[in-house]
């Protein structure tokens, strides 16, 4: 048995101390107690798993189970990427690793804004997707998913984030690109901090729960 009053330990299936830190900004704005966050960085090593989901919610499932099945732990992953209106929602899932190199964002958004050249303006609407999704040690699970609609850039703006943000055009701050807000505007916007806020009572749940 736990101690009474003993924190949750929930991984967080990311080395990126960002993801963590979001994850933690909504918990607290929520007023959920008693968790307490680790990432990949706090466990024993554990080779991940291919991400060979064909939709965001099933990437972010395959990322879950597999840290709740090494840790022993309740487990949050997410998937995330750019659907852009004029290719059918690609990069889609494989946003990563569009220009064939995983996390090289440089050659991801040399190659997008290639593609999009010839594409007018009022059809280069995109929209961040993110799905989280929730598994615990004893098997359940649940997916939240998240969307910030805008529009694809011509050229790069800003020196924030990461990934394809300086592209990307929120529709609710006009005039800037992603990658030229706030940490803490981008958060409160952003896909995944929707999916999260969405996901949040089912880790508020896991304080209630007999340990």
């Amino acid at each position: 048995m736990v101690a009474p009053g003993t924190p949750v330990k929930v991984l967080v299936a990311s080395g990126n101390a960002k993801k963590l830190k979001e994850l933690e900004t909504v918990l607290t704005e929520l007023g959920v107690d008693g968790v307490e966050l680790v990432s990949l960085k706090d466990v024993p090593a554990y080779e991940e798993p291919v991400e060979n989901g064909l939709t965001f919610a099933e990437n972010a499932l395959i990322k879950a189970r597999e840290g709740a099945k090494r840790t022993g732990l309740p487990c949050v992953a997410d998937d995330s990427g750019l659907a852009v209106d004029a290719l059918n929602g690609m990069p889609g899932i494989l946003s990563a690793r569009w220009s064939g190199r995983h996390g090289d964002d440089q050659a991801n958004n040399d190659l997008l804004l290639a593609q999009t050249s010839d594409i007018d303006e009022e059809h280069r609407g995109a929209a961040f997707v993110s799905c989280c999704a929730l598994v615990t040690p004893d098997g359940r699970e649940f997916t939240a998913e998240g969307r910030w609609e805008g529009a694809l850039l011509r050229e790069p703006r800003g020196e924030g984030g990461f990934g394809y943000d300086p592209l990307f055009a929120p529709a609710d701050a006009p005039g800037r690109s992603a990658a030229e807000l706030t940490p803490e505007e981008k958060n409160s916007r952003s896909h995944r901090g929707k999916a999260l806020r969405a996901l949040a009572p089912r880790i508020a749940e896991l304080t209630a729960a007999p340990r």
